[in-house]
């Protein structure tokens, strides 16, 4: 059986979710952050040498990255191409791989630059410097690229909406979708499907 590391508050649950739209039978294995620092537990370590979550453990095949593991669960479980393309059709799996890695390839990094100046009371005006013209940046290409749609590449769910739903949401939650109503939209939609909700039921305290 395939088995979940799991980090709680973090881009994991993520991970857990797409578990939960491809029905596939899993184990999970949570883990708490260190209250003070909220570094991962040196547990995690034992599992991959970095201490990052999510990894997943398919049979011996030990994977980390998100968008790793998501290529990986969906090239080997949507059979049906119910969340991702076919390859054959390739500038469409062109696009949805793109949008697949663009959220912790590009989007990530000034979010959470954004999110440590926050914590730091604002006081790091260098951090504010980049980080706010990025977020900017991102998000208005992220909501362009939603238009009137229910999902980041259509009317229907896909791969893409994993990460990209991880940063919205985090975005959200640091109250910085404001300028973005449709993006908050968006997440809502995301919070409200049945596979997030087993989601949060068994990986959310």
């Amino acid at each position: 059986m395939l088995t979940i590391h799991h980090l709680r508050v973090g881009r994991s649950l993520f991970t857990v979710w797409l578990l939960e739209e491809l029905e596939l039978e899993y184990k999970l294995i949570e883990y708490n952050r260190h209250p003070e620092t909220m570094r991962a537990p040196p547990e995690l370590t034992a599992v991959h040498p970095l201490g990052k979550s999510p990894v997943i453990d398919d049979d011996g095949l030990i994977l980390s990255e998100s968008g790793a593991i998501a290529t990986y669960l969906l090239e080997k479980h949507d059979t049906e191409n119910r969340l991702s393309p076919p390859r054959s059709d390739l500038n469409t799996w062109a696009e949805y791989i793109q949008w697949l890695h663009y959220a912790e390839g590009s989007v990530f990094t000034p979010l959470m630059m954004k999110l440590l100046s926050m914590r730091a009371g604002g006081t790091v005006e260098l951090l504010d410097m980049f980080a706010d013209p990025e977020v900017e940046l991102h998000f208005s290409h992220i909501a362009s690229k939603l238009g009137d749609s229910d999902y980041i590449l259509g009317s229907d769910l896909s791969g893409a909406d994993f990460g990209i739903g991880y940063m919205v949401n985090m975005a959200h939650m640091l109250g910085l979708l404001e300028p973005f109503p449709s993006l908050v939209a968006y997440v809502e939609r995301l919070r409200t499907r049945p596979a997030f909700l087993r989601a949060i039921d068994r990986a959310v305290e």
